[in-house]
């Protein structure tokens, strides 16, 4: 049997959320957009679906848009603000850590003219709100900072930041893709203006997410057509896709404490054991400030993509970071952010617990993960002196 840490890149549909969703693929297949019976059924299951994510983040019904996914969400939240912005302010915050969706969006924003400051982060993995303060202008339109780092699980300041935002009169987006069915999320606590979530990475359906968007905030949408999604968002509704998220976000609020606590048992274990049964493992960022499922290790000497082949070949899922970047040649641009040598970042893994996680699964990954990362350190030519140098 495979044993999957790998929960941040994805994680199993509930089969709860499944049962929920098999209706609207057969019997109650309607467009929730038509006025019949049938479509009206759909209808119905969506506006559900929508309270029960709403109620999840502490939101009004009204202000949740659904997207295909975080990655939707967050660029209608980067460039549905930019195209409502007053003109002359032509300013983003945002951070060296961010995911790929945030980044990449801000780098095409700077190609329509508008300057982007990217704030650093310390050896920790978390941004300091006092550098988010500093960094506001006159001209400044939008803070984008997530929640939960993908690759090390870090905890952002998000209600500082949000007051600084709510001082400066500037608009807040988070990006709560890795927290969400996590940590506790309340929209009006946080104080962001958006907050993206998405289905996938709390067992629900692949190609559902959200956007809050609080009330009274100005978003252009980014694709047009029909009125859906009260004119944010045009398209059919995903009917099937939204009612799975409407009933892991139900799940999630049930069990998330639990989940937790039992999570974190594992993941130290797992940590702790690694770190004393091999020489030069150090975990990646805080180890305080984090969420429960995750931890970053970089194993000294041993390259991370041949020793996530090599666990691969022995049944265990592990990532060297974040799944939208896999093949990439680059190291991850995160752990370069928080000083780490080419070199350090290259050897580095995530593992990622989630709800179905056993004891036996860590006890078996206890067993086979060291004689692995020992084996491939003997490959190495620089691994001797890379483990003496710790």
């Amino acid at each position: 049997m495979h044993l999957y840490l790998d929960y941040n890149a994805t994680t199993p549909v509930d089969r709860e959320v499944l049962e929920a969703m098999l209706p609207y693929f057969t019997e109650n297949f309607g467009n929730a957009s038509s006025i019949h019976s049938c479509g009206q059924r759909g209808r119905s299951a969506v506006d559900a679906a929508r309270d029960s994510v709403a109620a999840m983040i502490g939101a009004k019904p009204a202000e949740i848009v659904f997207t295909s996914g975080g990655t939707e969400a967050d660029n209608l939240a980067l460039f549905g603000s930019v195209a409502a912005s007053n003109q002359s302010r032509k300013h983003i915050i945002t951070t060296a850590i961010e995911h790929h969706a945030v980044l990449n969006a801000a780098q095409a924003i700077e190609k329509q003219g508008i300057e982007v400051t990217y704030v650093s982060v310390g050896s920790d993995g978390v941004v300091d709100p006092q550098d988010v303060r500093r960094a506001l202008r006159p001209e400044t339109f939008l803070i984008s900072v997530m929640h939960a780092n993908n690759e090390l699980g870090t905890i952002q300041p998000i209600e500082e930041i949000g007051r600084i935002a709510a001082e400066a009169d500037v608009y807040f987006h988070c990006d709560a893709v890795q927290s969400a069915g996590k940590l506790p999320l309340d929209v009006k606590r946080l104080g962001v203006n958006f907050l993206s979530i998405s289905a996938h990475k709390m067992y629900g359906p692949k190609g559902v997410g959200a956007l809050y968007l609080r009330a009274g905030t100005s978003l252009e949408p980014q694709f047009h057509g029909g009125h859906h999604e009260r004119d944010r968002r045009p398209g059919t509704e995903n009917v099937s896709g939204i009612v799975g998220f409407g009933k892991a976000a139900e799940l999630a609020r049930l069990h998330r404490q639990g989940d937790a606590l039992g999570i974190e048992i594992l993941r130290d274990r797992l940590e702790e054991t690694l770190m004393r049964s091999l020489p030069s493992v150090r975990v990646n960022g805080d180890r305080s400030r984090r969420v429960a499922n995750t931890t970053n290790l970089a194993f000294a000497g041993a390259g991370g993509e041949a020793l996530v082949i090599a666990l691969d070949l022995q049944g265990i899922s592990c990532s060297t970071g974040a799944a939208c970047s896999s093949g990439a040649v680059e190291p991850s641009h995160v752990l370069l952010a928080i000083g780490l040598s080419p070199d350090e970042a290259r050897s580095s893994l995530r593992f990622s617990l989630g709800r179905t996680t056993t004891p036996q699964e860590i006890d078996r990954a206890i067993a086979i993960i060291p004689p692995t990362v020992e084996r491939l350190r003997a490959l190495s030519p620089r691994a001797v002196s890379a483990v003496h140098a710790r």
